[in-house]
């Protein structure tokens, strides 16, 4: 089918608005899209695709005011799989630690770390809205958007200017952005087989651009995922539905609506102990045994989740407004042994009777309402920018002991504090103001300021009974303010190599926990950072490259170090984290290009406690092919040696460094029989050396406090094909 010049024109041009509008903060092209009526900085010569910008894994652009990583669609294509998540894409980034213990989108445990900042302590945004558990700001990524519906990822190493919203700004942001509806009609049907009794099936409809019904275009995607995962008795399924409709209303006006629903159900464990992997094997998840807390048919999760917006993006004259107004909703129903990888008896939990067996079960519910208004308008060679995000997010969670072997509930249980809930709601504030003064088309100079406004209230009840500790039901409410300013400078050397400065505040709240039966009128002092970064980018078609050193202060680092029914906290007090980090892709030529990147960090606190789970060093090297119908790519990631927890002791765990390497390959199948179009094959190799490690820690057993493990997964493989109609 031969597709119509005027639309692939049409496209292109829309797909530049929404492309633009939902891109990490840039200079030239403000992170609205709008481009100054001045100089517009140095004008970019048309990619080959075979050109190491086009190939490269991570890159960061020329008119980047601070370090970052983009990984493009393409690359996510050739390298994920269809149910993969940000995680696994931002994996090859520099100083980013990634694992999916249960293989790559296998369940809701996978870890994430960006310079040693952990979930909850950076910015997850989908299409430029900040999406998180307000209880903690950590993130649920197999119940959100799919590698199937995604454009690009940008890992962002810093809090950005004061345009990047968000509830977590100081340890960085992760810019997921779906993808766009194709200029051309067409329905693809993609198959996945693969590792675990692994199947994927997706249906995509694609209307092309309508020029009946005012050049609208659109796509449906639904995906259908099971896996037996690669723990045993881990196994997942996942329905995912994705939509996206773009309609321009006027020559200067889009409207664009989104809509998500996801459905999970998975058997997860908490982890293994040393002893339970010396004993079953690396792979070693839970057993099918009902006399014991780790019994599949007891540990068990169902998630629903859904992500709609609607917005408006428009040009009047030299003002450029965007506005998404949007909800998103989680529900997590759940069951699980009280303390699944404990001793024998099940009794010893002390509150079922003879050898039943104790867990609880429980659900977290919440949902959000916001918008999110940006404007800027363009002065001359400048450009001024302003906008505000708000958003309410109502919250609710419960626990019960339960007798597991009978189904009954208990009650009353002393030394536990289950049979507890709460209802909570979180309102956010975030208005901010910037401007970008260009004295001229080779500097840029951005001050901005944000104010963050963040209330919390809270109304717990059925506190642990237990003599002498909080009891009942009491509500209490904290509201915690900051107001945080941004500088940073942009220089083009020339046409191909730009450098920067950067100075900004970020911040984050207390987690909703520390209201938990604390003084009312005590305060608890938020975590903030600041943050010192210089960096500089080269762009060629032979080579891009891009390197930065930061230097960040925090100033009442709270981390996480259990991870179970009872989570523990860990004040490390004030932390400096600084460090060097680069990237860089380079052709040589044919369509072989060699890809590297490096990431040195260093941490100290004033308490002496250990910065946990963060590498000193992160690596990554490998070489890709891409000419004509072919495509290949043998990418190795090396993780550095990191304190991930304590021992039942008090001892510090330290795990030592590991190296994971993975190829993929596939051909471009064209057109067959003159009917399906745009066929392809992907075969992936995960783990190409099969390597087991013990890579991560997940906190510690209820009782005995003794630690539990993450092991790597074992080679696996995956066959994907597609072809569109």
């Amino acid at each position: 089918m031969q597709s119509n010049p005027m639309k692939r024109s049409f496209a292109k041009r829309l797909t530049g608005i929404l492309v633009a509008s939902t891109f990490p903060t840039t200079l030239w092209a403000y992170d609205l899209g709008a481009v100054s009526t001045g100089s517009g900085g140095p004008a970019q010569n048309q990619t080959p695709v075979d050109a190491a910008p086009a190939v490269a894994p991570t890159q960061n652009t020329l008119t980047a005011t601070e370090p970052q990583s983009v990984i493009s669609q393409q690359f996510l294509e050739n390298t994920q799989t269809g149910m993969s998540n940000y995680i696994e894409a931002a994996g090859i980034a520099p100083g980013v630690w990634s694992y999916s213990p249960n293989g790559p989108g296998g369940n809701d445990n996978p870890g994430l770390t960006v310079r040693g900042f952990q979930d909850g302590q950076y910015n997850v945004l989908f299409d430029g809205i900040p999406f998180s558990d307000g209880a903690d700001f950590t993130h649920h990524t197999t119940s959100y958007l799919t590698n199937e519906d995604t454009g690009s990822v940008v890992v962002d190493r810093g809090p950005g200017r004061a345009s990047m919203i968000g509830d977590a700004t100081f340890g960085g942001s992760i810019l997921v952005n779906s993808k766009n509806p194709m200029s051309d009609p067409g329905a693809t049907v993609r198959l996945q087989e693969g590792s675990f009794n692994s199947r994927l099936t997706g249906f995509q409809f694609d209307t092309g651009v309508m020029q009946n019904y005012g050049d609208t275009s659109a796509f449906i995607d639904y995906n259908h995922y099971t896996t037996d995962g690669a723990l045993t008795n881990d196994p997942m399924r996942r329905s995912n539905f994705f939509a996206k409709l773009s309609r321009p209303l006027s020559d200067n006006t889009t409207v664009t609506l989104v809509a998500m629903q996801n459905d999970s159900y998975q058997h997860a464990s908490l982890g293994a102990t040393a002893a339970e992997i010396a004993q079953y094997g690396s792979n070693y998840g839970l057993n099918m045994d009902p006399t014991s807390q780790a019994y599949m048919g007891y540990n068990f999760d169902h998630f629903t989740s859904n992500m709609d917006y609607i917005e408006l993006n428009s040009r009047q004259n030299n003002w450029l407004f965007d506005n998404k107004l949007y909800t998103n909703s989680y529900t997590h129903v759940a069951s699980q042994g009280y303390n699944p990888n404990g001793v024998s008896p099940n009794s010893s939990a002390g509150y079922t009777p003879g050898n039943d067996v104790p867990g609880l079960t429980g659900l977290t519910q919440y949902t959000s309402y916001g918008d999110v208004f940006k404007a800027v308008d363009s002065l001359g060679n400048d450009d001024l920018g302003m906008g505000i995000w708000v958003e309410r997010q109502v919250h609710q969670s419960w626990n019960n002991n339960v007798d597991l072997t009978t189904g009954s509930s208990l009650v009353d249980v002393p030394g536990t504090t289950s049979n507890a809930g709460e209802n909570s709601a979180l309102n956010t504030f975030q208005p901010y103001l910037e401007y970008v003064w260009r004295p001229n088309d080779k500097w840029a100079i951005t001050p901005g300021v944000k104010f963050d406004d963040i209330n919390r209230t809270q109304l717990a009840y059925g506190i642990d009974t237990t003599p002498g500790l909080a009891g009942g039901s009491y509500s209490n409410s904290a509201t915690y303010t900051a107001v945080l300013p941004s500088l940073d400078v942009h220089y083009y050397v020339n046409d191909h190599w730009s450098a920067y400065a950067q100075a900004a505040e970020g911040f984050v709240a207390p987690l909703l926990s520390y209201l938990g039966g604390a003084d009312p009128t005590s305060v608890i002092t938020p975590q903030k950072t600041n943050n010192y970064q210089i960096g500089t980018v080269f762009k060629t078609n032979q080579l891009t490259m891009s390197g930065d050193f930061f230097y960040i202060t925090n100033n009442n680092l709270i981390q996480q170090v259990g991870y179970n029914i009872l989570p523990v906290y860990q004040n490390a007090g004030s932390v400096i984290y600084r460090g060097v980090e680069g990237e860089a892709t380079y052709s040589l030529g044919k369509g072989l290009n060699l890809y590297g990147n490096y990431s040195f960090e260093e941490t100290s606190a004033a308490a002496n406690s250990p910065v946990l789970n963060t590498p000193m060093v992160t690596s990554a090297a490998g070489l890709l092919y891409n000419q004509g119908a072919v495509n290949a790519s043998l990418l190795a990631k090396e993780i550095g040696s990191r304190i991930t927890g304590q021992d039942a002791n008090g001892n510090n765990v330290t795990l030592g460094s590991y190296t994971v390497v993975n190829f993929a390959a596939g051909y471009k199948l064209g057109t067959i029989d003159g009917w399906a179009r745009n066929s392809t094959i992907q075969f992936q190799v995960d783990n190409l050396f099969n390597r087991t490690d013990i890579i991560a820690q997940n906190g510690n057993t209820q009782i005995s406090s003794t630690p539990l493990f993450w092991t790597m997964y074992g080679r696996i493989y995956n066959l994907n094909l597609s072809t569109t109609f």
